[in-house]
Order: structure tokens, then C-alpha cells, then sequence
């Protein structure tokens, strides 16, 4: 749990961590090493973190663990996310492997055109939030206001992924398998709520090693207004 200074109404005077105007497109991928229609999407997932204008995200679900393989990166709480995700859209189940865009649009992990469409269509949407990250110093400093006039709350996260880690899978629907997987996320962490109105600036210290990614999501969760990549 990090300890977080929030400052209501500052101004944000923090440099932009890139130099792009647009905010990257965030991709969740909901899989796991112990389900057979996995690996495809996988891939995919791979491919799309080549590209700056995406943020791909692997979170690993534990409920298919009892299949005879336990995945290592499985966490409840991202299990517990993606049923968040299904009752916000009126879904009854949860099934893998799933990729949600942009914490709206929600599709079968492996459908690369269908997926490739839903990108566009948010990489080309304006931005409606103005995410500032600074991690120059001691403390991590994030900075979210909006832009084009309020919006809906949300919660700003801080998400810590390994680049990549491979996996021999010794039993389980993958038996014999050695996967790779990208992007693999250990750590989800809210940091505070943000009513969608004020400037906020959040103050996080002593952030260890690692890459990480914030995150501003409306309520729900919903639609992901803005995010950044950063390194420390």
C-alpha cells in the first residue's frame, strides 16, 4: 500500500512524461496459463505492445488454476476486475481469453481485426483528461485535470508489469508447452478517487524499481480516460 499525498486544486506544473499529445490507447488482456484458447491471444498481445500508441496490459486469472496447472502470475484481485468489468456490462460470465479497450469495448483476446478497429477508434477520439507524470525525483508526482469540462469520477491507479517472462507449463490444457508471455501485470493499486472536476496532484514516495503504468478510469470500472507509461 503506498502512501499517497493528494493536493486538490493545484496547478499542474509537472513536464509531460512524452511528447505525445495523445493519451495511448489502454488493452487488457484477461488469460491465463492454464486455458487452451489462450496462447493466440497471447501473441497478440505481444505484438500490440510493440507499438507506442498502445498500452498492452496482461492480467492472469486464477480460476482456472483448479485444471491441473497453477499460473505463477494469477491474482484474485484481477479475476475479481474482470467480474467488475461483466457486471458494468450486464454479463453474466467471464471467460478467457478477453481483451477490453479502453475499459469499454470488450471482445474475444484473439480477434486481431476486430481489435485493431476498437484502437483506432479511441486513438482518434479527443482527449478528455490531461495526465502529467514526474518521476524525476524522490517521490512520483501525477497531475490529472480535465480538459474539455468535468467528467465522470474515477480512480487513479498505479499498475507495476514485468516486460516479459517465459513459462515451460508442465500440465494443465498447455501441457508440453513453453509460452512467452508480455506485459505481465504484479501489482494494481489504487491510489485515490478523483472527482472529475478539481486538479489533483498526487505525491507517492519511495516508488521501487520497476515499470509502471497510471492510470486515470471512470467509476464502474469504465472508460479509461487517460494513462501513462513510465520507468523508474
Amino acid at each position: 500500500m503506498f502512501r499517497v499525498k493528494i493536493l486538490f486544486g493545484a496547478a499542474l506544473l509537472l513536464a509531460p512524461l512524452s511528447a505525445q499529445a495523445e493519451s495511448p490507447v489502454v488493452v487488457e488482456l484477461f488469460t491465463s496459463q492454464g486455458c487452451s484458447s489462450c496462447p493466440p491471444a497471447d501473441r497478440l498481445l505481444a505484438e500490440l505492445a510493440t507499438h507506442d500508441y498502445v498500452i498492452a496490459l496482461a492480467l492472469h486469472v486464477d480460476y482456472w488454476d483448479y485444471l491441473g496447472w497453477k499460473d505463477k502470475f494469477a491474482k484474485p484481485e484481477f479475476s475479481d476486475r474482470q467480474r467488475l468489468y461483466a457486471r458494468e456490462w450486464a454479463q453474466r460470465s467471464v471467460y478467457t481469453p478477453q481483451m477490453v479497450v479502453q475499459g469499454l469495448n470488450y471482445m474475444v483476446g484473439s480477434r486481431a481485426d476486430e481489435i485493431q478497429r476498437q484502437i483506432m477508434q479511441f486513438e482518434d477520439a479527443p482527449d478528455k483528461v490531461a495526465l502529467t507524470v514526474d518521476n524525476s525525483g524522490n517521490d512520483l508526482r501525477i497531475g490529472v485535470s480535465a480538459l474539455l469540462g468535468p467528467v465522470g469520477a474515477a480512480e487513479i491507479y498505479l499498475v507495476r508489469y514485468s516486460a516479459g517472462e517465459t513459462v515451460m507449463i508442465e500440465r494443465g490444457e498447455n501441457a508440453g508447452q513453453t509460452i512467452n508471455y508480455v506485459n505481465v501485470v504484479n501489482l494494481w493499486e489504487t491510489l485515490a478517487r478523483w472527482d472529475g472536476k478539481a486538479t489533483i496532484e498526487l505525491r507517492v514516495p519511495n516508488i521501487e524499481a520497476g515499470t509502471y503504468v497510471v492510470i486515470v478510469q471512470a467509476l464502474g470500472p469504465s472508460e479509461i480516460y487517460a494513462a501513462a507509461r513510465f520507468s523508474r
